[in-house]
């Protein structure tokens, strides 16, 4: 997208959210769009934010970790801060998702058990039934 500003109409076609979760983020200093009057509009900066909040989010970050880290960007150190803290996150994140993906691989196989014995059940008396 070239350095021109959007609108908020444009902003919530480009990243599939309403406006009101546009202005949801503006109140929560996640992005910082330019005021002309009651206009907001969405300089470059903003939909690179954007585009890390819709990811963060997907990965699971509260809206506060990905405020924190986006505000990292400022530091003077070439960004060095920002990705060390990021990527401790991540890596929180990824044993937390870890561990839900076992929990969940454990809750399948013991449903898929029952779910055979329960079919096995109802099997033999249909075939019970039959005779």
């Amino acid at each position: 997208m070239p350095d021109e500003v959007m609108t908020i109409g444009q902003m919530c076609a480009e990243f599939g959210v309403t406006p009101r979760t546009l202005r949801f983020y503006e109140s929560k200093e996640l992005i910082f769009p330019i005021r002309q009057g009651q206009r907001r509009l969405f300089t470059r900066a903003c939909r690179g934010r954007m585009k890390l909040i819709m990811q963060g989010k997907r990965f699971g970050f509260s809206l506060e970790d990905i405020r924190q880290l986006l505000n990292l960007y400022n530091v003077d150190d070439q960004q060095t801060t920002q990705l060390t803290r990021t990527c401790e996150k991540a890596r929180e994140r990824l044993a937390e998702m870890q561990a839900q993906r076992d929990e969940l691989s454990g809750a399948i196989a013991e449903l898929s058990a029952q779910l055979a014995q329960i079919q096995n059940i109802l099997a033999q008396r249909s075939a019970e039934a039959a005779e």
